[in-house]
């Protein structure tokens, strides 16, 4: 239901869809914050997971599967992805930071990216990839996965396409604070 309609639903939608009594949902979830929490840990960890086995190929094709898988992990939770990182709290999300950053090392070395992306380029990647999906929606659901491929393709350009600096992760901070004061 938060996917589908987002954070701001009832505990009593929550429960009529699950087929369930709201003081059953309740009894699990003494309100919808705890319920959430869960959601987005699950989330988390199912993405860390996702990660360690795309490093674990080894074979530089990992940073790839790990933009698919984290950006249908986006999507499916749409309704509050946007809250994943901020509520999960400081330090918590430092596993996955540190094995994008493994995957993205692992990707230069076997040359499946260009030497010049960084990590800020991925995540303006992927904010770009919700953003495909929030102005398609129904109508072409899945038009993020050609919006991928065609970045991903230029990704692996060489020479690198642009002059312009990327984006730094000073400045990806600055922006993720930003939103989360509105």
């Amino acid at each position: 239901m938060f996917s589908e309609l987002g954070t701001d639903v009832g505990m009593d939608v929550v429960a009529s869809r699950a087929g369930v009594g709201v003081g059953t949902v309740y009894r699990h979830f003494p309100n919808k914050d705890l319920l959430l929490s869960r959601l987005l840990n699950a989330m988390y960890e199912g993405l860390v997971a996702a990660a360690q086995e795309a490093l674990a190929r080894g074979d530089g094709t990992g940073l790839e599967e790990f933009l698919r898988l984290l950006s249908r992990s986006l999507i499916d939770h749409l309704g509050y992805s946007d809250r994943f990182i901020s509520d999960l709290g400081p330090g918590v999300g430092e596993q996955l930071d540190s094995l994008f950053d493994q995957l993205l090392t692992q990707a230069k070395t076997h040359r499946t990216i260009n030497d010049s992306a960084t990590k800020g380029d991925l995540q303006i990647l992927i904010w770009g990839v919700r953003g495909v999906v929030a102005v398609s929606g129904s109508v072409a659901p899945e038009a993020w996965e050609r919006f991928l491929d065609i970045h991903l393709a230029g990704l692996r350009a060489a020479p690198f396409p642009s002059v312009h600096p990327g984006i730094d992760a000073g400045q990806i901070k600055q922006i993720l604070d930003a939103r989360d004061k509105k």
